[in-house]
């Protein structure tokens, strides 16, 4: 019984460690759509932006390290 819970934990770490790095590339690969300059934000500076990809990538970062590492706990 506890050997099937852990699978689906095993599964469902597993999942989120996959989005987890899909999402990454989203980010990657539409950059300055996501992060580029907003023409309707004029009090928008560069260091808010920065500020601003700063707190996205380091929780994005933070999601991918903690799910890979629960994924390899299980194991």
């Amino acid at each position: 019984m506890q050997n099937e819970i852990l699978t689906v934990f095993r599964i469902l770490a597993f999942a989120v460690f996959v989005v987890a790095l899909y999402a990454g590339y989203y980010m990657f690969k539409n950059y300055e759509k996501l992060f580029g300059v907003d023409p309707n934000m004029p009090s928008e500076g560069s260091n808010s932006r920065s500020y601003s990809q700063m707190q996205v990538f380091v929780i994005w970062a933070h999601v991918v390290i903690a799910s890979g590492v629960f994924a390899l706990m299980l194991e």
